[in-house]
């Protein structure tokens, strides 16, 4: 979740001319699921209104349509809509192309796509000020777009660090 008053983050400024960054939480964000291809730098990420288990549902039948060919593994937390009843019937049916392998409680280190939403927070969001959801949807936007232009810089931020 990108919210619209995670706005102030650290920063540095000249002496006597501290920035100033105007700022107020409406309690209003977007909501992104994404997936990281670590061969190939890859970014699949949509905004969702909610997320829960069909609009996770909805996602692993994205992938797989992104992705028609081959064996998949996604690196998963432990949220409870990736373990929901209702995508079970979806995993038995594509086992021979998607499986789900879950981290540890507590490691959001071990997980790619988590690099990828803080450089995001930090290339988009961080000392930015958005008077409207719609701006911040924009530029995360054309954050991935540009990412996604450049995935070998995308490899070589995130997936080569392991």
């Amino acid at each position: 979740m990108i919210r619209d008053y995670q706005a102030i983050q650290k920063t540095w400024f000249v002496k006597g001319k501290q920035r100033i960054i105007p700022t107020f939480g409406k309690h209003q964000g977007l909501k992104l699921i994404g997936t990281l291809n670590d061969e190939t730098g890859d970014v699949c990420c949509i905004e969702e209104e909610r997320y829960d288990a069909e609009t996770f549902l909805r996602f692993l039948q994205l992938v797989l349509e992104r992705y028609p060919t081959g064996k998949m593994v996604m690196i998963l937390d432990n949220a409870r809509i990736h373990h929901a009843k209702l995508i079970q019937p979806f995993l038995k049916e594509h086992e021979d192309r998607l499986e789900l392998v879950f981290l540890p409680p507590y490691s959001p280190q071990l997980n790619l796509i988590e690099g990828l939403w803080k450089w995001l927070k930090s290339d988009v969001i961080y000392n930015v000020f958005y008077s409207t959801v719609q701006g911040i949807r924009k530029n995360v936007q054309a954050f991935i777009q540009r990412i996604n232009q450049n995935q070998e810089q995308t490899i070589d931020r995130l997936c080569v660090q392991l």
